[in-house]
């Protein structure tokens, strides 16, 4: 969505006081508030909405910029609380069908997590260390995922039917997802910020992902050192806080039990066993749950499994297998399968909401929509992932590393999409970036390949961010690359990038000629989708045991 236009006075006054701001001031010199907030809403993508917002801050030109988002982050939370209320006294609406009670009881939890990602914002911002990278890669983040929170509420309303109360809740969650836009288009002007973009919304010109740390053993430094030794370590060499059994052999015979039981808001790592069967069950690891660890028996051996779908009356984002938003969870050695079938549509086996996320040696198996990476930090090691349509999707920052992705059989006259990537703000710093992977045909598609065609990704949002590096690529990848999602739609703004790929699927003289699609050739832009680069890697991955490659 291109930028709106609050009119000659704001470009005026932006423009006369560039001169007299020092990016090294903490509280830069303002004339006025009027003045102030000109400068402040410069760059933003609705720049009325900003001006009004900032219109009612007491002295607003003395303020140093943190204190000003922190400001406008607040009144966001005012908007994220109406809101809620609204869809709570909505929810005793007689017309409503059990369909759309799914989807606005999805919206609440939502709008709840989003309060919680406002607040963290806030935290940082009052933060002596506001101006760290680290931590201003944090506030980027969580704003980002918070405007990601708003867009999935809607899209749950994307059924026969669900037209009337789409269009009861839109204005007001239009309204949140705005001013958080515009509280992240405020917080890259920030020092220590990242950009998802740069201020010029030709492709060609942005900065693909900036600064996200470094990588150590082959993970990034956020997965901490006693987490990396549990992701590395035999199974039999791990002491577990929990184990799941279906034989009754373990403390717990279902998984969901075990988390359950799990202590809340821990800063603790709790690890839970689950042994070699197949558990039947859908499995939600809620925001209390945090530090959570899944170890399995191997792929294939420990599976969770279930079948919701949204042709039997699930919204996509309630339709998985696993859902998990406690931040830090970690993941190893096992299955986890939505097993509806290629005729139910959306049926999501993994769906991941939670920062600083790992998963390693595991593997994932559907039909569309296999994965959705919803939102903030994760990071996919030694994984299978199995899928037809759009089966690796959503909007966090994620990077695939020795990965396998498999095509799998379709439905006829249906395509195969690796990936389609969910960003719907230029100034979000999320993407897909996929890295010494391999790309190729399940087993059930390599004899009838030919009868179906198979592509990297489509853009299933405006800034759509995807890229495929150093990773081999077989002759199932259709010689166009990329797919439309809908004629010349997100064609010259989305960023999709190819850098030094290999095998038959990987020549780059067919590939498509739109604005927004690149073949890389830099080492220095290729090395920004990298696990140090990208997702905060040398912060939290060094911890958990999980290799990973820091660079190209």
């Amino acid at each position: 969505m291109p930028p709106l236009h609050a009119g000659p006075l704001l470009v005026l006054l932006a423009a006369t006081l560039a001169a007299a701001v020092s990016a090294s001031d903490t509280v830069p010199f303002y004339p006025s508030a009027e003045e102030a907030a000109a400068a402040h809403c410069e760059g933003t993508l609705y720049p009325e909405l900003c001006l009004s917002t900032l219109a009612d801050i007491p002295d607003l030109h003395k303020k140093s910029l943190p204190d000003v988002i922190c400001s406008t982050v607040n009144r966001t939370k005012d908007a994220v609380a109406a809101t809620s209320n609204n869809c709570s006294h909505y929810m005793n609406n007689k017309q409503l069908t059990a369909r759309d009670r799914l989807a606005i009881a999805d919206c609440m939890e939502l709008l709840d997590t989003t309060m919680d990602e406002l607040q963290a914002s806030t935290a940082d911002l009052e933060s002596p260390a506001v101006n760290k990278r680290v931590t201003m890669d944090h506030v980027m983040t969580v704003l980002s995922a918070a405007m990601t929170n708003q867009d999935t509420c809607l899209e749950g309303f994307d059924y026969k039917d669900g037209a009337k109360a789409r269009d009861y809740m839109k204005p007001s969650i239009h309204h949140v997802s705005h001013m958080v836009s515009n509280s992240l288009a405020m917080a890259k002007k920030l020092p220590g910020a990242t950009s998802g973009s740069g201020t010029n919304t030709n492709t060609a010109q942005r900065q693909p992902f900036m600064g996200y740390g470094e990588m150590a053993n082959g993970f990034p430094q956020w997965v901490r050192p006693g987490d990396r030794r549990l992701l590395q370590a035999p199974a039999s060499g791990i002491t577990a806080d929990a184990v799941v059994a279906k034989d009754g052999s373990g403390g717990y015979t279902t998984v969901s039990a075990a988390v359950a039981a799990a202590p809340s808001n821990s800063n603790k790592r709790y690890v839970i066993y689950i042994k070699a069967g197949a558990y039947m069950e859908n499995v939600e690891v809620v925001k209390s749950k945090k530090n959570l660890m899944f170890i399995g028996d191997g792929i294939g051996k420990t599976v969770i499994k279930a079948s919701r779908n949204v042709v039997d009356g699930s919204t996509t984002f309630r339709s998985a297998t696993v859902a998990v938003v406690g931040n830090n969870f970690l993941a190893r050695d096992l299955t986890i399968e939505n097993s509806a079938g290629p005729s139910k549509h959306q049926a999501v086996a993994l769906r991941v909401g939670a920062d600083l996320s790992a998963f390693y040696r595991c593997s994932f198996v559907g039909y569309q929509d296999t994965l959705y990476v919803h939102s903030l930090r994760q990071f996919f090691r030694e994984c299978d992932i199995y899928g037809t349509i759009d089966f690796i999707f959503g909007n966090s920052a994620v990077v695939f590393q020795s990965c396998n992705l498999y095509a799998r059989r379709p439905n006829p006259n249906q395509s195969n999409i690796y990936t389609a990537q969910g960003r719907e703000d230029p100034n979000q710093n999320t993407g897909i970036s996929i890295q010494k992977c391999k790309v190729a045909a399940a087993s059930d598609l390599v004899g009838v390949q030919s009868s179906f065609k198979t592509y990297l990704g489509r853009p299933w949002k405006q800034y759509s961010r995807t890229v495929f590096m150093q990773s081999e690529l077989d002759s199932v990848v259709n010689p166009a690359g990329w797919l439309e999602w809908s004629g010349n739609f997100a064609l010259d703004t989305l960023y999709y990038g190819e850098y030094l790929n290999t095998g038959p699927g990987a020549s780059t003289s067919s590939r498509v000629k739109w604005k927004g699609y690149r073949v890389i050739t830099s080492a220095s832009e290729a090395s920004t989708f990298t696990v140090g680069n990208f997702i905060d890697g040398d912060v939290w991955l060094a911890g958990t045991s999980v290799p990973f490659s820091v660079g190209l």
